[in-house]
């Protein structure tokens, strides 16, 4: 475990009650594993189950954890946590939505980086089975 808790939100510019990660498992140039526990309340769980739209934040902010860990880990504590913004989300299939109380585990492969511009492709478990995957496009702003 490389971070959880409060520390999640040193790396990441989201703020509750829209913060959707809570652990960073993995991360390295090319991978980054993340969970999130679903918990009541959730801003985007509805009817007892996460949300299309959750699942596709949990994915944005799995990458923004790891560009706000290779940032504090690479260039210092003092570094600023760069903004990314989603630039196009490309062929998202949706195979079942999870139930509060899972816990998702949320893997992001590095497809394509250049300049400000990051593809990735981001999938979403729970007990291993596949919730949801897709095809992000990540722009990350300038200073």
């Amino acid at each position: 475990m490389l971070a959880e808790g409060k520390k999640i939100l040193d790396l990441i510019p989201q703020r509750p009650p829209m913060v959707m990660v809570d652990k960073l498992i993995e991360c390295d140039n090319h991978k980054t594993i993340t969970s999130l526990t679903i918990r009541e309340g959730n801003i985007l769980s509805q009817k007892g189950y996460f949300t299309e739209a959750g699942l596709v934040e949990n994915i944005a902010q799995s990458a923004a954890l790891r560009i706000g860990w290779l940032a504090v880990n690479q260039q210092g504590k003092n570094k600023r946590i760069p903004v990314g913004v989603i630039g196009g989300i490309k062929n998202f299939r949706l195979y079942f939505l999870p139930e509060l109380k899972s816990e998702i585990i949320t893997e992001i492969i590095i497809k394509n980086e250049i300049f400000n511009a990051t593809i990735i492709t981001g999938t979403v478990k729970v007990n291993g089975k596949i919730a949801a995957e897709c095809e992000m496009k990540i722009f990350i702003k300038d200073d």
